[in-house]
C-alpha cells in the first residue's frame, strides 16, 4: 500500500503526465455526458421499452460499443463504430488499390491524405447507419417516441445530428491520442463498456439470488470470469523471443556490437483490432436490414446476423476473427523490413543467413505463433454466446468474454504501460516491482 501511494505521488509530480491524465479524463467525461443527451424531438418518457429491446441480441453488442448511447437514443447513439468501419475499408484499399498503396508509402503526407479519406468515408457510413437507426426507432416504438410534426424533417435532422455526434466522438478520440494517454479510439470504447459493468454485475447477482442458482453459482461465474481475464492477460503479453547476434566492430579504441539481443514477437500482435474489425463486419447485415425489430421475429439469413447466440453467427464470427488476425498482423508486421534493418546493423539470427532467409524465418515463426493466438481470440469472441447458452444474464454475458473483456484488458494494459514508460523515463520506479508491464504496443524489433 505504501508503494502504491508513493507511485501515485510520483505520477502526480510529473507535470506532463499529470496533464495527459487530466486531459484524458476530461475528454472521456465529455463523451459520457453526451451519451445521455437525447436526440431532438425524442419522447424521453417512451424510451423505457426501447431501451429494453435494444439490449437484446446483436443490438446489445451495438449498444455496448456505444456505451449505452444506442438504447438511450442519444446524439452519440452510433458511437465510434462508423469510424472503425471506414478505417477497415480504407485499410483494405491500401492493399488492393495501387493509389492507396502509393499514399501509404509517402510518409506523413500520405498518412494525412488517408486520414482525410477515412473521415469522408466515415460521414458516408454514418449517414447510412443513421438512416437505418431512424427506421429502427420507428419500427420499435410504432412511432410512439418519434414526433408527429413530420417524418421527413425528423429523419433529416436526426441523420445530421447522429453524423455530427459520430464525428465529434472521432475528434475526441484523436485528441485523446494526441494530448492524452494511449489510443483514443480504444479508450472511448473501453469507457463505454466499463460504465455498464457495475449494472451488469448487480443484475446477474440479483437474478441468481432470485433464481435457483443462488450466491454460490454467482461466485463460480466470477471465478470463471477471473480465469478468463488471466488467460487474456497471458495472451496479450505472450511473446516468442528470437535471438539476434550483432557482429563485433572495432572503431579506433572503441568496440561496437558483439552483443546478443532478442526480437520479441507477440503471440497476439494484432491486439484487439481483429475483434473490432470482425464485429464491425457483423454489424453490416444488421444495418442493411434496418436493425431487425428482434431476433425472435427474424428468420433465415436475417436471424443469423441478429442473434449473437446463434451457432452460425458464432461460426462466421470466429472465422472472421481468425482471418482478420492474420490480415492485421500482416498489415503491421513486416519481416522483410526487420531483416533489412538487422543486416544494415550487422545483426543476424544464429544459424540463418542474412537477408531473404532471415525474413522468411521471422515470417514463418510469426505465422506459427499467430495461429494459436488467432484461435484463442476466436474462442474469446464467441464466449458471450456460450455464456448466454448457460443461462447467464445477457448484460453480464457480454462481459464474460468476447469483445468487452478483451478491450478492457488490452486497453488497461496499454494505458498502464504508457504511464510506466513516463515514470521510468524520469528515473522513477515502475508500477510493478516484479517487472515491467507489457501492453499490446511493445516494439517488435530488436
Amino acid at each position: 500500500m505504501k508503494k502504491f501511494i508513493e507511485t501515485i505521488k510520483n505520477i502526480w509530480s510529473i507535470e506532463d503526465l499529470r496533464n495527459r491524465i487530466l486531459t484524458t479524463l476530461l475528454l472521456v467525461l465529455i463523451y459520457r455526458v453526451g451519451s445521455y443527451i437525447a436526440l431532438p424531438g425524442i419522447d424521453a418518457n417512451a424510451l423505457s421499452n426501447f431501451e429494453k429491446n435494444s439490449n437484446q441480441g446483436i443490438l446489445g453488442l451495438v449498444n455496448m460499443f456505444a456505451g449505452g448511447s444506442f438504447s438511450r437514443a442519444s446524439i452519440f447513439a452510433l458511437g465510434i463504430m462508423p469510424y472503425i468501419s471506414a478505417s477497415i475499408a480504407i485499410q483494405l484499399l491500401t492493399i488492393a488499390v495501387p493509389y492507396f498503396q502509393k499514399l501509404q508509402k509517402e510518409g506523413e503526407s500520405g498518412r494525412k491524405k488517408i486520414n482525410q479519406y477515412t473521415r469522408i468515408l466515415t460521414v458516408v457510413v454514418t449517414g447510412f447507419q443513421a438512416s437505418a437507426y431512424v427506421a429502427y426507432l420507428r419500427n420499435q416504438s410504432g412511432g410512439a417516441i418519434i414526433p408527429e410534426y413530420g417524418t421527413f424533417f425528423f429523419w433529416l435532422s436526426t441523420t445530421i445530428v447522429l453524423t455530427a455526434g459520430t464525428l465529434f466522438v472521432m475528434w475526441l478520440g484523436e485528441k485523446i491520442t494526441d494530448k492524452g494517454i494511449g489510443n483514443g479510439t480504444s479508450i472511448i470504447i473501453m469507457m463505454g463498456i466499463l460504465a455498464r459493468l457495475p449494472q451488469a454485475l448487480i443484475g446477474e447477482f440479483s437474478s441468481k439470488v432470485a433464481g435457483s442458482g443462488g450466491p454460490i453459482l454467482f461466485l463460480i461465474e466470477i471465478a470463471v470470469f477471473i480465469m478468463i481475464t488471466v488467460g487474456l492477460i497471458l495472451l496479450v503479453q505472450g511473446t516468442r523471443k528470437i535471438p539476434v547476434n550483432y557482429a563485433k566492430r572495432i572503431v579506433g579504441n572503441k568496440q561496437y556490437g558483439g552483443v546478443r539481443q532478442f526480437i520479441p514477437l507477440k503471440v497476439n500482435a494484432a491486439g484487439v483490432m481483429p475483434i473490432i474489425f470482425a464485429q464491425a463486419i457483423m454489424f453490416i447485415p444488421a444495418t442493411a436490414i434496418g436493425f431487425a425489430t428482434s431476433s425472435e421475429s427474424a428468420s433465415g439469413f436475417v436471424r443469423i446476423f441478429s442473434d449473437h447466440t446463434n451457432g452460425w453467427y458464432n461460426l462466421i464470427y470466429a472465422v472472421l476473427v481468425i482471418v482478420f488476425t492474420y490480415f492485421y498482423t500482416a498489415l503491421i508486421f513486416n519481416p522483410t523490413q526487420m531483416a533489412d534493418e538487422m543486416k544494415r546493423n550487422n545483426g543476424f539470427v544464429p544459424g540463418v543467413k542474412p537477408g531473404k532467409a532471415t525474413a522468411d524465418y521471422i515470417g514463418a515463426v510469426m505465422d506459427r505463433i499467430t495461429l494459436p493466438g488467432a484461435f484463442f481470440l476466436a474462442l474469446v469472441g464467441i464466449m458471450p454466446g456460450l455464456a448466454a447458452a448457460f443461462k447467464i444474464n445477457s448484460n453480464f454475458a457480454t462481459f464474460f468474454g468476447g469483445t468487452s473483456l478483451l478491450i478492457m484488458v488490452g486497453v488497461i494494459l496499454d494505458t498502464l504501460q504508457q504511464i510506466e514508460s513516463q515514470l521510468l523515463m524520469r528515473h522513477y520506479d515502475g508500477l510493478m516491482s516484479t517487472g515491467r508491464i507489457k501492453g499490446r504496443t511493445a516494439p517488435a524489433n530488436a
